[in-house]
């Protein structure tokens, strides 16, 4: 095995941020009981914010960012895990405060790790990654009206920020839930791409930006809600009865000016989606279910390729809004 490998280094100094690509000897990487060979990560809202200028997530620097990876154990001092298999990490702070998945190895704890179901390829693994991940934590938490809690079956979900990493892996996989999905986007163009995906319904973004009324017109069993701010609140105003919104970004805004009376009137639940430190047990019951969810013949039509040089160029279109779908990272492209 090599001892050298290339990553992704960012490094804060004084007031200058930078990010470049560099060759780094293994001894770069410190801590963890497992060495991961990585073959894939992904481009995530989180991710672009610590490409940016660290995101006030990164507390040591220089750092290799990627907060998801998949690849082959090549060695481990944890009985749990042996050389040669293959394995997913998604969350737990990995790309944060610890190194993360922009590079060819990476050496992490083995408790952060979820072996990778056989019947997904660390390719398919990393075309959902933390978006994907985050999308079935959502969906789930939808499907939860109807079986945890025992209400009534679910209809009609709104998804906002639709054409988004979390957004369209949400939308395909409540359409095959069977519900009737409405996707909110600000992306005239993706409409057949949003209805090859599941969506029923296709809803202009706008149509949800203005003012919210403490209680609208009841519309959504169900609400995956990606974007926060005055989407949210409206959102919550339209929710039916016993409803449940999972709400798990803030790519508009982190503010929620909303009032009481559609959770004490309507029962109303809002569900935060944690997907960095969500229980083991519970990543490995999402890993497990998302063959039988996601349709990635679909998926990979609408996903992009780049290796790691070509990522630092790329990151920014995903903070303006400009990238539809998932970005698949081929650390060794």
């Amino acid at each position: 095995m090599d001892d050298q490998f290339k990553a992704i280094v960012i490094n804060q100094t004084e007031n200058n941020f930078t990010r470049e690509l560099k060759i780094l000897d293994k001894s770069f990487l410190k801590g963890g009981d497992v060495l991961v060979n990585i073959e894939y990560s992904s481009l995530n809202y989180k991710d672009a914010l610590i490409l940016k200028n660290g995101g006030k997530l990164v507390k040591e620097y220089p750092h290799i960012p990627g907060i998801d990876f998949s690849g082959k154990i090549i060695e481990s001092s944890n009985p749990k895990y042996i050389v040669g298999e293959d394995v997913i990490i998604t969350g737990s702070r990995v790309g944060e405060l610890y190194h993360g998945g922009y590079a060819q190895l990476a050496r992490v704890k083995g408790e952060f790790l979820v072996k990778k179901p056989k019947i997904l390829s660390n390719k398919n693994a990393m075309v959902l990654g933390t978006a994907g991940f985050t999308a079935m934590l959502c969906s789930f938490a939808i499907k939860a009206r109807e079986e945890l809690l025992l209400g009534e079956k679910v209809n009609d979900v709104l998804v906002t920020g639709a054409t988004g990493g979390v957004g369209s892996i949400a939308v395909m996989i409540l359409s095959k839930f069977g519900y009737k999905v409405t996707a909110l986007t600000g992306k005239k163009d993706k409409k057949e791409f949003l209805k090859e995906l599941g969506a029923s319904n296709i809803l202009e973004r706008k149509e949800l930006e203005g003012e919210h009324r403490n209680l609208d017109k009841g519309l959504w069993d169900g609400v995956v809600d990606t974007v926060g701010g005055k989407i949210l609140a409206n959102a919550i105003s339209q929710t039916k009865p016993a409803g449940i919104i999972a709400a798990c970004g803030l790519a508009a805004s982190h503010k929620l000016e909303t009032t009481v009376m559609p959770f004490i009137i309507r029962g109303v639940k809002l569900w935060g989606i944690d997907c960095v430190m969500c229980s083991k047990k519970r990543r490995e019951f999402i890993w497990n279910e998302a063959a039988n969810l996601i349709n990635f013949k679909i998926l990979e039509k609408y996903i992009k390729v780049v290796g790691l040089a070509e990522l630092i160029n790329i990151f920014p279109g995903i903070l303006q809004g400009k990238i539809a779908g998932r970005v698949l990272v081929d650390v060794n492209k």
